[in-house]
């Protein structure tokens, strides 16, 4: 596999949208719903894992050279549950989402070095707003209720007109989603209670294939757009 990144540890990289093409399509699995009790009890303790790990990081900061599990990204704060080691390439991240509502701007759609294997968890109230460029294909599995609610809509701010295709994990409900290697998305949360747990299968693999210094989620991250889009483009019509 070739290399992605231009500037293998640049946390903000971003390539020309008009001339991007995702290589395959995301696939999501639905998987559950919860009783609004036990979503919450879930999301509240990974989150709360999550924030105290960041509390740990503000008191007592990684010296640099070091190793640094709690880290911020576009979509929410974020903590490396578990690191690679010799013969183990994979990690798995823990992400509080931020409520886009709150911050008032959307994160940006963007791709990653690697793959990746999302599940994402709401509790009441908060949605999950999942996009990327091209259909999401999602697959069957044994979910109660309605066929998640999906759309199609203009990219917000693009330079170029790019279709916007999005499906909406509900509140109180887990669901897969597997992230090919080069594949945009974007994820925004709407409403206070979200969480993902993330597994990098490939993680030492990917950044010694680009380069990297170290294991940073923003320098393996790159991005399809300059600056980012206010609250409006990414919570609920």
């Amino acid at each position: 596999m070739t290399r992605m990144k231009r500037s293998p540890d640049h946390e903000d990289e971003h390539i020309d949208l008009a001339t991007h093409t995702d290589p395959d399509r995301n696939r999501l699995t639905p998987l559950l719903r919860l009783p609004p009790e036990p979503a919450l009890a879930v999301v509240t303790a990974l989150a709360a894992v999550v924030r105290a790990a960041h509390a740990r990081e503000r008191e007592s900061p990684t010296p640099p050279g070091t190793l640094k599990r709690a880290q911020e990204f576009e979509e929410g704060d974020v903590y490396m549950a578990e690191a690679p080691f010799e013969g183990f390439f994979a990690d798995r991240y823990l992400m509080d989402f931020y409520d886009v509502r709150e911050r008032g701007v959307c994160s940006r759609m963007h791709l990653h070095t690697g793959l990746r294997f999302v599940r994402m968890m709401t509790g009441p109230a908060t949605t999950i707003r999942v996009s990327s460029l091209v259909p999401i294909t999602v697959l069957d599995a044994h979910w109660p209720g309605t066929p998640l609610r999906t759309f199609v809509d203009a990219l917000p701010d693009a330079p170029v007109p790019r279709d916007r295709h999005t499906v909406v994990v509900p509140e109180n409900s887990w669901v897969d989603m597997q992230i090919p290697r080069g594949v945009s998305h974007q994820f925004n949360a709407v409403g206070p209670h979200a969480v993902i747990d993330s597994v990098h299968p490939e993680e030492s693999i990917e950044t010694l294939r680009e380069g990297m210094s170290g294991y940073r989620m923003m320098a393996q991250t790159i991005f399809l757009a300059e600056r980012r889009s206010t609250a409006d483009a990414c919570t609920e019509p």
